[in-house]
């Protein structure tokens, strides 16, 4: 079982997700969307919306520096492993809590607002529990297994584990010691990466880069509409076509 989770899932995730955005891209590019619902409600989602980005960024960001910057190099940036553990521990309670609340505000709106009730569909819903179940287990893990003054030294195996598997030699038993509660946060993780390509989460990898190169966009006039005797507005002069 240890060999089939922390060294043969990864990959199969892996797997799933390239596979998962070739298809996406090829054959459902037009679906390649969050499915903006902001037309039917927009006052709640202007509010929660911006809280659950942001709190998961910062959630996110902290994972990658857990997981791929070594002790090592934090050391020799001054930052001891008590001002790294009070940095995780706060940081990352604040920024769950954020997306915590921030998507806790997005169900709430999706559920009273009945025309956005209607355009959630089932895949939405496997979405959100998975991506709920997987923010309140690191959390919650975070708090169980953390005091002021020290924490569960996550970085001398989890973070160990997860660069042995870009190695493609997965260290299985560096997992053996691990509390139970983060290798469970761990596996909702890994399913929730192997759902984004087929949910509305495949819009975290879009990025409008061809804003930067396109043309400028011309607006023309289509006659004048001021009333008689108006003066006329300000603005560019038109340039006769």
């Amino acid at each position: 079982m240890s060999t089939l989770l922390w060294g043969a899932l990864p990959y199969v995730v892996f797997a799933l997700l390239v596979s998962g955005l070739v298809w996406r891209y090829r054959y459902d590019r037009f679906g390649w969307t969050t499915r903006s619902s902001e037309i039917y409600e927009s006052r709640l989602l202007n509010i929660a919306s911006p809280m659950f980005h942001y709190g998961i960024l910062f959630v996110l960001v902290g994972h990658l520096m857990g997981l791929f910057v070594p002790a090592s190099w934090t050391d020799a940036l001054g930052l001891s492993e008590h001002g790294y553990h009070l940095l995780s521990l706060f940081g990352g309670t604040v920024a769950g809590l954020l997306a915590v609340a921030g998507i806790g505000m997005l169900v709430y709106r999706r559920r009273t607002n009945s025309a956005v009730f209607r355009a959630t569909t089932r895949n939405d819903k496997l979405m959100y529990v998975v991506l709920v179940g997987a923010i309140v287990a690191g959390l919650v893990t975070k708090l169980m297994h953390s005091t002021l003054s020290h924490g569960y030294d996550y970085r001398t195996t989890i973070a160990p584990w997860a660069r042995s598997l870009f190695r493609l030699h997965p260290e299985v038993s560096l997992m053996d010691g691990v509390p139970v509660s983060y290798r469970v946060h761990a596996v909702i993780g890994m399913v929730l990466f192997a759902l984004i390509p087929f949910t509305r989460l495949v819009h975290m990898f879009s990025a409008p880069v061809q804003y930067l190169f396109r043309p400028y966009i011309v607006y023309r006039s289509r006659g004048s509409r001021e009333l008689p005797g108006a003066p006329p507005p300000r603005g560019w002069e038109g340039v006769g076509s």
